[in-house]
This record gives C-alpha cells, structure tokens and sequence, in this order.
C-alpha cells in the first residue's frame, strides 16, 4: 500500500436544498448540501434536533443495513445514506456538510439522479489542500458465507466498480454492470433505480414499513403470482385506479431505463457505501451479489486497513539536510537540558504540526541500568521524548519561550509497538488534535525507528510561564 498524493480536494460552490420524502419514514424532509473546508469529508447534520448533531459518513458508525445503509453516533440517525454518498463520490467532491431536518435523504425516484443535478447546480470549487488517495497494491476480500456475497479490491490504474448479481429468479436473472472511470458516473450509473422484489413489498406492506408516497420511486420484480388481495393493497399503496405487469416481469408503474438497471443500481450502492472509507480509493472492486450489510463490513475493513498501514507508514526525512533547529537552538526553547534533553534536532514546524529527531547512542546514561546486557530505550522516554517535540510546537506560539514551563497534563491511548535499541535514530511527529487554547496543547505523537511505528500516544500539555 502507499498513500499518494494526488490532485486538489474539491467542495461545492454554494448550498443547494431539495425536498421530497423518506422512502421508509415517509417523512417530509429537506436536505441542504453545503460547502465544507480542507479535510472535512462528508458528514450528516440533524438541524431538527437539538444541538443540531453531526455524523460523519464513517463505516464505523453503521448500526443497521436492512432496506438502506443506517448510520447512528450518540444515539442519533441518518437512514439510507447511501445515494446521496455516491452522488458525490461520482462527482468527485471531497468536501460537503449535509443538513436534513428528518433522519432520511428524500428518495426522489431512488437513484441518485436528483443529487447529481443539484451538485452541480451549486457548482463546484477547487480548494488549496491535497487529495489524499489510497492505492490498493494487494488483494483485499471479504465474503459473507451465509450469503454468498463477496467483495475484493485489486489494484488498478483508477477506482472502478464491477458489480454482479444473482437473485435466484427467473424475473431477473444474473446481471452485471461496469464503471470504468468515474467521470461516467453521471451518464451510466447516477438513474439506475432502486428496486424490489413483490414478496418484499408485501412484507414491506404488512409491517406499515413502506411510507414514502406511491412507489413510484421504486422498480417492482414481480417474483410471484399477483394475487387480489396484494393487487388491491398495491393500488392504494401506488395510488392507482389499476396495477399490471409487464412482459418483462415488471409492475407497470415504471419503464427500465436500462436492461440491467438493477444491477447498475446495485454498483451505485456499492459506490454510496464505499464512501464510508473515508478515503478515495485507486483500485477496482469487484462485487459478486452485494448487499449493503456485505458492503458496509467490507468498508469497515477497508477503513481499519488504510488507518493502521498510514499509521505504520514512517514520513519520509531527509536525515541530511540542514536541521530547522540544532541543539542549541532546542535549548533556547526547552527548560530541559543533558541528560534529560531528549531531542537533538527539530525538522519541521507549522501551526498544527512539528517533527524531531533523537540520534539514541550507546552511551545514553539510562542505558547503564536498563537492561545493561540487552539496552532498550525505556518507554516511559520515548513518551517524553514525544513530549519535550511536542513543547517546541506550543512554545513557537509564544514570543519569549526562555520565560515558559512545559507541564504534562495527562496521555491517552499510550502503546509500544517495537523495541528502541542503541543505533537507533527515532523520528518524532507530533499533530495537533485540537487548537492550542489558553496554553494547552492536544496532540497526537508518534516515534518512529527503523522503517517502523516504534511508539504512539495522545498527549495533552500545558506551558505556564515562570514566575521571576
């Protein structure tokens, strides 16, 4: 795996709303996208509660797959996610913040056609920041037994999405769709629709579970006989005066805009869960009967896999050049000094950011009783080591450092992940989790050495400044 840095991010020029309904609700609801900043994602916001809470479109926040892609945070819902998500993947838009003012995007006709259109509406803008872009280098799979289901990622020049289905009936057969580039998402995949079999609509009936309007936003198979008693109910659910189905085993109350619609629809929900990555992916999937429960697991896979590979991936330095900061320079800032100044070298610094270095040599004085037949750097100084990085970072923010004292305030989430031996040359990186306030800083170090994630930690530290 590498993550490449690829072309800018993208949002949207200015908000746009729709209306419409729930398909499952039945609710009305408006749903406004809005332009969001550098690294935000997608994220659902619920304007009707209070607080108006925000979820963001993460794998790990799926609760539930049945009919729709369900997300919950804090006990608070968006239902089928899905559509709008691949309505902006299929635009190629990193950035955008969704309001709804119910817990489920209108379905409009059940595809993602309506989106697309408003997306592009509201126009859209390139932003100074990088896309950032996983590239698939191995085989990853996931399969439901149960089901048969499976889908696999391999690596390829672009995203690109095949999807295969097979639903055991005669009414539709095996079917199977294609996106070479996703700049054809628009054209070929954004109106396929969403679709049913008759057996699940008369469940769906019987439960009071089918609420948005007259199923005109949904392809119906009919799988079985139409008996009188479902024909009637259907009428009345279609607000029809008469219900039929077709030669092609469709109920009258749609044309196909494709032969296999079904399985196009079923490619633009596997780009909607995908989504949920967080990430944009280069590779192509191949999906063999997918399903939102076997898409969402696969996402979540995918998540942990590109969050412990990025974790692991070591920055690249050049150990060579001239340091940001010498010794004497670290001196100048930190209160610390020989042998308990454990960083030799900064090498970057920003507002949100700062990277160190520690050369770790064999005559480190706590090499002489830490395991003096076998030396390893204690762990408890690797973590201030990570600390003393980090107080440069907030000490920058000051004009007269020299006058400040950095005071540890609390660490999270501490783990060790390999030994630091004498040799070693450990690369600090230290990233703000949250704004420097009042002096105190949150950030997220990591120790590297050896190619490897020697040591990570949550830090929060405080500079106080002395009293003369």
């Amino acid at each position: 795996m590498t993550n490449t840095i690829t072309d800018k991010q993208r949002t949207i020029a200015k908000e746009v709303s729709l209306k419409g309904v729930g398909l499952h609700t039945g609710k009305e609801v408006t749903m406004t996208f809005k332009p969001a900043s550098e690294g935000f994602g997608y994220a659902f916001k619920r304007i009707d509660l209070e607080g108006q809470p925000v979820i963001e479109a993460d794998a790990n926040y799926v609760v539930n797959t049945q009919r729709g892609t369900n997300l919950e945070k804090n006990g608070v819902k968006i239902q089928t996610s899905e559509h709008v998500l691949a309505a902006l993947v299929g635009l190629d838009i990193d950035n955008v913040l969704i309001e709804l003012d119910a817990s489920e995007p209108p379905i409009m006709d059940g595809s993602s056609k309506y989106f697309i259109e408003a997306l592009e509406k509201a126009g859209l803008v390139t932003q100074e920041a990088d896309r950032e872009e996983y590239v698939v280098t191995d085989v990853i799979s996931y399969s439901d037994e149960e089901t048969g289901s499976e889908i696999t990622i391999i690596p390829a020049d672009e995203y690109q999405v095949t999807t295969m289905v097979d639903f055991g009936t005669k009414v539709l057969g095996t079917q199977n769709a294609t996106l070479k580039r996703m700049a054809d998402f628009k054209d070929e995949i954004a109106n396929a629709r969403t679709f049913s079999f008759l057996h699940e609509i008369e469940m769906l009936l019987e439960g009071g579970l089918i609420k948005g309007g007259d199923l005109n936003n949904a392809i119906v198979y009919v799988d079985k006989e139409l008996s009188p008693q479902t024909m009637e109910k259907l009428k009345v659910a279609f607000d029809k005066d008469s219900i039929a189905v077709k030669p092609n085993g469709i109920l009258d109350n749609l044309t196909l805009h494709y032969p296999n619609e079904a399985a196009r629809h079923k490619l633009l929900d596997v780009i909607g869960d995908l989504a949920l990555v967080g990430t944009r992916i280069r590779g192509k999937v191949i999906a063999n009967k997918p399903g939102h429960f076997v898409n969402t697991q696969f996402a979540k896979k995918l998540s942990k896999i590109i969050k412990i590979e990025k974790r692991n991936k070591v920055p690249k330095f050049d150990l060579n050049q001239p340091p940001l900061m010498d010794v004497t320079e670290i001196m100048n800032k930190l209160p610390h000094r020989p042998p308990f100044l454990l960083v030799d070298k900064i090498l970057e610094l920003s507002d949100s950011h700062v990277v160190g270095v520690k050369n770790v040599t064999m005559n480190e004085p706590f090499f002489v009783g830490h395991f003096p037949g076998a030396p390893v750097m204690p762990g408890v100084l690797q973590v201030e080591a990570m600390a003393q990085t980090g107080g440069i970072l907030v000490l920058s923010t000051v004009p007269d450092p020299e006058n400040y004292l950095t005071y540890f305030m609390k660490m999270d989430n501490v783990k060790f992940k390999q030994q630091v031996s004498p040799g070693d040359t450990l690369i600090f990186k230290c990233e703000l989790i949250s704004p420097i306030r009042r002096g105190i800083c949150h950030m997220q170090a990591y120790a590297y050495a050896n190619g490897k994630l020697a040591t990570e930690a949550e830090l929060m530290a405080q500079i106080v400044k002395v009293k003369n």
